[in-house]
């Protein structure tokens, strides 16, 4: 199945690892013409050569002015965005009492924000353009809180919000942006030393494989995602195949929020 995503003009924050690499590649193979974007000038490189992007490029997504400046930058090298995907965003395993304003912003300015500079940015474009696909990586603590990572699901929850906002100012002009909610992944962020596992780990007193198979059997398919079960939805928001979506958040977690909404 052709998803009508041949050379378009696809960016994907927060792509040198885990989901957002796979986005990248699975939108490659589809023929788009891929921004791939990290923080580190290497990790950006290796991603590139290997997704076969047409344009990398290291920048800080917390700085207020690095989302206008990466979407000018591809404007000017590629031509107008007309897939946006904003993946970007950490976590942490730490407690509500012991988060300090300092904490809670630094995730807000990233998990949050970044995503509305980029939207704000891409938006112009696509509204001349009359076509746009804009998709947001949330998670399923956003439909439902987790205790262990509290000032993560807020901003994850704010990301949902977010998304229907975007969805409702601009569906009548071509634009359809969709969140998806993944649930937890086999992706650096859990798996990578010091990662939510380890951490996980250090606070409960189990070992870091304990933490594992606990965290896959709490989903009622009993493991983690791999990181490209979550990037063929986003791709798939992303297509014409879902050109009647609109305002949704996807869940992609197997089973783990039971509603269905």
């Amino acid at each position: 199945m052709r998803l009508g995503l041949d050379q378009r003009i696809c960016l994907v924050t927060g792509s040198t690892a885990g989901i957002g690499l796979e986005t990248a590649r699975l939108l490659a193979e589809e023929g788009a013409r891929v921004v791939v974007t990290g923080r580190q000038e290497a990790g950006v490189k290796r991603a590139r050569e290997e997704v076969g992007a047409a344009l990398g490029v290291a920048c800080d997504l917390a700085d207020s002015a690095a989302p206008g400046e990466l979407i000018a930058r591809v404007e000017r090298e590629l031509g107008p965005v007309e897939c946006l995907v904003n993946n970007v965003g950490v976590a942490y395993q730490r407690s509500f009492e012991e988060l300090e304003d300092a904490d809670w912003d630094e995730l807000w300015q990233l998990n949050v924000l970044s995503y509305v500079r980029a939207i704000r940015a891409v938006v112009p474009a696509m509204r001349e353009q009359g076509f746009g696909r804009i998709v947001n990586v949330s998670s399923t603590a956003g439909k439902r809180p987790s205790g262990g990572m509290p000032d993560y699901s807020v901003t994850k929850a704010a990301v949902l919000s977010l998304s229907r906002l975007v969805a409702d100012l601009y569906a009548g002009e071509g634009i359809l942006c969709n969140a998806v909610t993944p649930g937890p992944t086999a992706s650096p962020a859990w798996l990578a030393p010091g990662g939510l596992a380890d951490q996980a780990a250090a606070r409960s007193g189990k070992s870091r494989d304990d933490v594992l198979a606990s965290v896959g059997k709490g989903r009622p398919l009993g493991r983690l995602a791999e990181p490209e079960e979550i990037a063929a939805v986003i791709v798939f928001l992303c297509s014409d195949r879902a050109s009647y979506v609109t305002g949704a958040a996807w869940s992609a977690d197997g089973g783990t929020v039971p509603i269905i909404i």
